[in-house]
């Protein structure tokens, strides 16, 4: 019986791996220019003083990578066509003022002006859209979790892009009884956090040329999905009663309204009952959607949440979004759309197109937390004890701060605005740097505003101060050495 090849040891792989190692730098750095003739493998290995069975090994290697060409009886050459890397360098070096392969939509994107939210050096951070994760339902999540966990299917697939229709049937249920919203659970599709289907909504109802109405100021993010697709912006003031219908467009151009109507963001307004009628009216004789972002409509302190602008729509023409990241967590990355019915069909398959479908498992879990009653003695549990931070936000503005400013917005939400008449909104970055000096976050109101920058010389300084991610204590600490930074800013002025 014949014997088995014999194994190269380790120093023969050694000096295979640096035979092919400086061969491939040659022709990469373009020493070995291409079609350039390599010494043959009988040479090579007397040259260097190994077997020839370890540079033919490395010849196919390079061979079997493209660098080279090999065929019985010749020498190998360096491939036809190779061009070094260098070579490519160079080439590159002189394109640099060419425009980026990107698509139109691209380009948009890449044109848009970021905007971080990140404050590593805060030790107390008043961001808006952060909740404390102490709140998180960890035992009741775990255990539901396990639950799902240990349950076996047949096999694992993909699922339906609309959402598991356990927690469709879940949801449907809630919003009934805590947003006064009916719907079919065909209508709910569910999405990952509020955003994709804000995404979603932006690619599938907006063309190049159409225009939006946008809350001014409002949710900067939502903008740029919108403006990204080549639509234009049609800014739209708020006041206390929020978006003023007065205003609206009757443009053939406008395909749809974008509203925080529970909750204007960032200002805080409740649109009026009166105006939700007015914006209806408007939409159906637009023939234009209307997106209501119930980003918090759990948090309303003192009275019960109002109802979705959605159960008010005789039309169908309001797409409702709502979200699990202010009840539960943004890491979550669950939300819901609403859809009218016509629009169904097509929002599925776009989902589909984008991720397929929103992870099953976590659906599921959320299902049953909804299901067992734990979800809302949770969001009761929360709305308590948010309204404690909201009232000593209150408490701490009021010791600190009177006679520099008020709060506005604080009846529902997870934050407030800091209305500055004595400062300009231009002063609102040194505010901002100051403060994170003392290791305080806080975050400017301009951004927020679709207006040209030199509007902000009209506007009184604004700061958004998120209260849902920290204590009572640190929230009256904050707001005293933000106090200290606006005092020593407006005699710094005088």
């Amino acid at each position: 019986m014949g014997q088995f090849p014999a194994q190269p040891d380790a120093s023969s792989r050694g000096a295979q791996r640096r035979i092919y190692a400086k061969l491939r730098a040659q022709i990469e750095d373009g020493t070995l220019a291409a079609g350039t003739k390599l010494v043959s493998t009988r040479a090579m290995a007397a040259e260097l003083g190994v077997s020839r069975t370890t540079v033919t090994a490395a010849y196919e290697q390079l061979a079997a990578e493209g660098f080279v060409t090999t065929s019985t009886g010749k020498t190998a050459r360096v491939t036809d066509g190779m061009i070094s890397l260098s070579g490519r360098a160079h080439a590159g070096s002189a394109q640099v003022d060419l425009p980026p392969a990107l698509s139109l939509y691209g380009q948009r994107v890449a044109a848009l002006k970021p905007y971080s939210m990140a404050s590593p050096l805060a030790r107390i951070d008043f961001k808006y859209g952060s909740v404390a994760s102490r709140d998180f339902p960890t035992l009741g999540w775990q255990r539901a979790y396990r639950a799902e966990l240990v349950k076996r299917g047949l096999s694992l697939y993909y699922g339906q892009p609309e959402g598991e229709g356990r927690l469709r049937s879940a949801i449907q249920s809630y919003l009934r009884r805590a947003r006064g919203l009916e719907c079919d659970t065909e209508q709910i599709l569910v999405v990952h956090g509020s955003q994709q289907g804000l995404d979603l909504c932006a690619r599938l109802l907006l063309n190049p040329g159409d225009a939006f109405v946008f809350e001014e100021p409002g949710y900067r993010m939502a903008r740029y999905c919108f403006e990204a697709t080549g639509a234009t912006a049609l800014p739209t003031p708020v006041d206390a009663s929020g978006l003023d219908t007065s205003g609206l467009p009757e443009d053939d151009r406008v395909r749809l309204a974008y509203v925080t109507p529970s909750h204007q963001f960032p200002m805080g307004a409740v649109l009026s009952i009166a105006r939700r009628h007015e914006l209806l009216e408007w939409a159906s004789r637009q023939r234009a959607w209307i997106i209501e972002d119930d980003y918090g409509g759990e948090f309303r302190y003192g009275q019960h949440p109002i109802d979705a602008l959605q159960s008010m729509d005789t039309d169908a023409r309001v797409i409702y979004v709502g979200t699990f990241s202010k009840a539960l967590s943004p890491q979550l990355r669950l939300g819901y759309l609403v859809l009218p019915h016509q629009l169904v069909p097509v929002f599925r398959e776009a989902k589909r197109l984008t991720d397929r479908h929103s992870p099953s498992w976590e659906q599921n879990v959320l299902a049953s937390l909804i299901e067992n009653g734990t979800y809302e003695r949770h969001v009761r549990r929360l709305r308590r004890e948010n309204e404690r931070r909201r009232k000593a936000l209150l408490e701490a503005a009021e010791q600190h701060l009177a006679g520099h400013g008020h709060l506005v917005g604080m009846a529902a939400g997870l934050h407030g605005v800091l209305l500055l008449p004595a400062l300009r909104a231009q002063d609102e970055h040194k505010l901002q740097a100051d403060s994170l000096a003392r290791g305080v976050g806080v975050y400017p109101l301009s951004p927020l505003f679709a207006c040209p920058a030199s509007a902000a010389n009209e506007r009184p300084a604004g700061l958004i101060l998120g209260y849902a991610g920290l204590t009572t204590q640190e929230i009256q600490e904050g707001i005293h050495v933000l106090a200290e930074v606006i005092q020593d800013l407006v005699e710094g002025l005088r």
